[in-house]
């Protein structure tokens, strides 16, 4: 396993998870980067089964609508964890409502 920093990015749309793929590699990111495809995937790449936390990404880049548990839970539990709390986290959305905006700020 590679200590190199790593990229979690949890999406759940193929199309929009290849644009996101691709604009990292456009900006030169070579970091490995796991995908997760919904929210309860996005936690076990972060915790493990027994509350601890798994070696940390770089930075979350997190959709806000997934399936099973939506981005705005993954979000919160992220922020809830002392130990996740200062993760950088991008949120992917294209929603354009100002309710989504100022609950994901």
């Amino acid at each position: 396993m590679s200590l190199e920093p790593w990229i979690l990015l949890v999406e759940d749309t193929p199309d929009d998870e290849e644009l996101a793929l691709l604009a990292l590699d456009d900006a030169g990111v070579t970091n490995e980067i796991r995908v997760a495809r919904d929210g309860v995937e996005a936690l076990a790449a972060l915790f493990d089964a027994h509350g601890g936390v798994h070696r940390p990404p770089a930075f979350v880049m997190l959709d806000l609508k997934l399936p099973k548990l939506d981005g705005f839970e993954v979000l919160t539990r992220i922020r809830r964890d002392e130990r996740t709390r200062t993760l950088p986290v991008v949120i992917l959305s294209s929603s354009g409502l100002d309710s989504d905006v100022t609950r994901a700020y």
